[in-house]
């Protein structure tokens, strides 16, 4: 992706394990491409964690902030995450 758009990810309804999917295509946006932004993205500002989409005709960059916030324990998320 060489534009400066990103996406909001979207927390999988239903599923009995958190998922975030991406923002843009609705692929599953795997916990190993998801981490904290320390501030090296430009391309998402204010974005306190981003999820870089896998998927071959995507990879969009997506900010996570909301999607987590509707988990009970975003924190143990991202520990699973990395």
């Amino acid at each position: 992706m060489t534009d400066n758009h990103h996406y909001h990810a979207i927390l999988a309804q239903g599923s009995a394990v958190p998922t975030l999917l991406c923002g843009h295509c609705q692929s599953t946006l795997s916990r190993s491409r998801v981490f904290r932004n320390a501030g090296q993205w430009d391309i998402a500002p204010g974005c306190d964690t981003i999820g870089l989409c896998s998927a071959d005709d995507c990879g969009a960059v997506n900010c996570c902030d909301e999607a987590l916030g509707k988990l009970e324990n975003p924190d143990r998320f991202l520990q699973v995450a990395s």
